[in-house]
Parts: structure tokens; C-alpha cells; sequence
């Protein structure tokens, strides 16, 4: 339903963008998320963008370094990565959600996620 690509090692500095193909869903009417996950650590919520394509939100962590958008005509989102740090260095997930809200907050009822890319940033 949701695959994800993009990832794969950068330098400190750098910048990656990760693509995120959804299929089998009505793509327009979901809101549309990333989320990471470092070793050892819990999934974090990186940044969201909702249904209208208008709002965007992001983890402060990343502010201003990343942009999510979304193209619904090819049912696809996107996260621009810049100025990439070696603390940015993840599993790197899609998610989808049809839920009203801020559902990052409560990423046990996404509705479908992504197989996930890596992402490697060294120093």
C-alpha cells in the first residue's frame, strides 16, 4: 500500500529527499505522515501534512531543515531533507491516516504504514 524509497548514506550537511508511493487507497482523502526510528529508540513523529495540502507540521527537532508536500495526482508524498545531521539517522517511515486531528499523536491507530526507508548521515 505505502512504499517508501529515497534513503541511503549522506554527509553531515547534506541533503536527501524520500518518496513515499501509496496504492490500493483513495490517497486524497488520507493525511499523510513521517515518522523515524533510530536503534534503540522509540518511533518518532518527523513531520505530517493533512488532506488539503494546506497545513503542514513538523517536530521541532527538524524545523527548517525538512518540508513534507504531497502530489495527489501521482498519490505521493514527500519529505525534502536538508542541512542533515548525524542525530537524523533512522528507519524512515511513511504513514497514512484518515483520522481528524493531529493523529501523530497517537501513531498506534495509523492506518497504514510504510516498510520504511534507511537513512545514514555521517559525521
Amino acid at each position: 500500500q505505502l512504499q517508501a524509497s529515497g534513503g541511503g548514506l549522506v554527509q553531515a550537511g547534506g541533503s536527501l529527499r524520500l518518496s513515499c508511493a501509496a496504492s490500493g487507497l483513495a490517497f486524497s482523502t488520507y493525511n499523510m505522515g513521517w515518522f523515524r526510528q533510530a536503534p534503540g529508540k522509540e518511533r518518532e513523529f518527523v513531520a505530517a501534512i493533512m488532506r488539503s495540502t494546506v497545513s503542514t507540521y513538523y517536530a521541532d527537532s527538524v524545523k527548517g531543515r525538512f518540508t513534507i508536500s504531497r502530489d495527489n495526482a501521482k498519490n505521493t508524498v514527500y519529505l525534502q531533507m536538508n542541512s542533515l545531521k548525524p542525530e537524523d539517522t533512522a528507519v524512515y517511515y511513511c504513514a497514512a491516516d484518515r483520522r481528524y486531528g493531529s493523529f501523530w499523536s497517537n501513531p498506534v491507530g495509523v492506518d497504514y504504514w510504510g516498510k520504511g526507508t534507511q537513512v545514514t548521515v555521517s559525521s
